[in-house]
């Protein structure tokens, strides 16, 4: 029997941590660390899955009726999506599903293994042609709309797309760098955090401060907003609301350099740290995300030499990333891990995912 094999990456946000889910742009690359599915046909009516690197095995039944699906079960919830699109399971799978992206870090493990099991059950089922753009769309109907999350659309465009995009969350228009390398180091803190939460709280407090001043500007757009406008805005924002505030405008105007930046015919990747290094320092002391174990390892890998770093995706635990000169990778890594993190390593900017099929 026929082998399918599906892989998708996992992604580092650049800069628009906390801007997708406001209907604002957004940079992020896609990493080579990758979830892989192996699927071989088992002649029954179910799909036998085996993720050995949770020690954890399951069954999905063909029959599925997609009732009463747990929070966070996104394999049995892509079915139901790609069901409505006329995607139907025919013959069961014997399925294993292994990562060496970090789970629960920030590097979207969950979307990159939503992005795989798409893949693969179209592979699997399907004569139809879906473009990666709606693959993306699938997977962020799977993993935002179905299960009600606070989540935005870079995770699953990133993943689905690969390299380096540019997204506007608000058209969904792309625009990719393909080809562009930088020196990056991903910093694993160990601690663990609470992603729906997060986001459902800064979500909605950052939708507040924005409601507020609409109330008094009928025609307000966040995305219109400009930093010299903060000041008069801002006295329409209540005192607790005034951090998110400040943040949304202030990482908006930030993801609008970096994108001259990468238009620019040369890379520099100098400017991109200093960006990057803006970037944490308003996700850091206006949203409060970075617990002290991850500004201590942002400070050791700045003191070791690095162009610029911050935290990766919605905080309170995870990862960060810095840019390097990739002369000087090992002392950089070396000092994140005095600083107690759990891992650290180097990653390149890689495509999206990747399907085959090898005959028996």
């Amino acid at each position: 029997m026929n082998k399918i094999i599906a892989e998708a990456p996992g992604r580092v946000c650049l800069f628009g941590d906390h801007q997708d889910y406001l209907e604002l742009p957004v940079i992020a690359s896609a990493i080579d660390r990758f979830i892989t599915i192996e699927a071989v046909e088992n002649g029954n009516d179910f799909f036998d899955i085996y993720m050995p690197d949770l020690d954890q095995k399951r069954k999905i039944s063909l029959s599925d009726n997609s009732e009463k699906i747990e929070r966070g079960d996104f394999l049995r919830v892509a079915l139901k999506v790609l069901k409505k699109r006329g995607v139907l399971p025919a013959r069961g799978y014997e399925v294993v599903i292994t990562s060496d992206i970090p789970i629960n870090a920030g590097l979207s493990s969950s979307s990159a293994l939503t992005v795989a099991w798409i893949k693969f059950i179209i592979a699997a089922f399907s004569d139809q042609s879906f473009s990666p753009k709606e693959i993306a769309l699938l997977a962020y109907e799977t993993e935002v709309i179905e299960q009600g999350s606070s989540g935005g659309k870079m995770d699953q465009f990133t993943i689905a797309l690969g390299n380096t995009i540019f997204l506007d969350t608000k058209t969904d228009a792309v625009e990719s760098f393909n080809g562009i390398e930088l020196n990056l180091i991903v910093g694993v803190s160990g601690l663990s955090k609470d992603t729906f939460g997060t986001l459902s709280h800064l979500k909605g407090n950052a939708w507040k401060a924005i409601r507020q001043v609409m109330e008094k500007e009928s025609h307000f757009d966040i995305a219109q907003c400009k930093v010299e406008d903060l000041s008069e805005k801002m006295m329409r924002v209540s005192e607790p609301l005034k951090p998110y505030f400040y943040a949304a405008v202030h990482n908006y105007d930030i993801t609008k350099r970096a994108l001259q930046a990468f238009n620019d015919k040369k890379i520099n990747p100098k400017l991109i740290g200093s960006l990057m290094n803006e970037h944490h320092h308003i996700l850091s002391s206006y949203l409060k995300i970075t617990p002290p174990l991850m500004e201590k390892m942002i400070t050791a890998v700045n003191e070791a030499g690095a162009l610029g770093s911050k935290i990766v995706g919605s905080g309170g635990g995870g990862c960060i990333v810095a840019i390097t000169t990739g002369q000087n990778n090992e002392s950089i890594i070396e000092a994140i891990m005095a600083t107690g993190a759990a891992d650290a390593f180097s990653v390149k900017i890689t495509g999206g995912p990747t399907i085959k099929t090898i005959a028996s």
